[in-house]
């Protein structure tokens, strides 16, 4: 049950971490943090290369570490989905985020929907694998057959509330989306 849990728990994170980079009409780090940029040869995640901040509700700024990555993290912005236009400076990169469109929108939700499908897929998955465990401890014996329905029952009240933390972050964020 416990390795149950942590598998459900990190679905859960996934998601949570996932569905934190879809844009809504405030500016947030995690629209950008996880940009790859190339510096120093290789592609790295922009969090690792600055400092990321949102001094107006609908800015981002961004300030290299070193200098030198300004035109990098530009390049690395305008190469990325988000359709931002990012304005450079000295030593600094601003995002400023336009208002959602209802399009937009729309299409910000069936995007969330799709990442709540995946993780409900993923949840079925360690169901599915839960349940063989229970079955072929039975058959080895292991266990007797009421503590295998009884195992069976803890396993579906864990994924239920799975589901349901599931069923929470896609309604909150889907209201944040349309709120934007």
């Amino acid at each position: 049950m416990a390795e149950l849990k942590q598998k459900l728990e990190s679905v859960i994170i996934a998601l949570r971490n996932d569905i934190a980079g879809l844009r809504t009409g405030r500016a947030t780090p995690a629209l950008v943090e996880d940009i790859e940029v190339d510096a120093y040869g290789a592609k790295q995640p922009l969090k690792s290369l600055a400092a990321i901040s949102t001094p107006e509700p609908r800015q981002i700024t961004i300030q290299p570490w070193d200098r030198s990555l300004i035109q990098a993290v530009e390049k690395a912005i305008q190469a990325s989905p988000l359709g931002l236009a990012p304005i450079a400076e000295k030593d600094v990169v601003r995002l400023n985020l336009p208002t959602l469109t209802e399009e937009r929108k729309r299409d910000l939700v069936r995007l969330l929907k799709e990442k709540l499908e995946t993780a409900r897929i993923a949840v079925r998955r360690v169901r599915d694998d839960a349940m063989k465990q229970v079955e072929s401890r039975e058959k080895a014996k292991e266990i007797s057959e009421d503590q295998k329905f009884r195992e069976k029952q803890d396993v579906e009240k864990a994924i239920g509330e799975a589901n349901q933390k599931i069923e929470d972050l896609g309604r909150a964020k889907e209201i944040e989306i349309m709120a934007g």
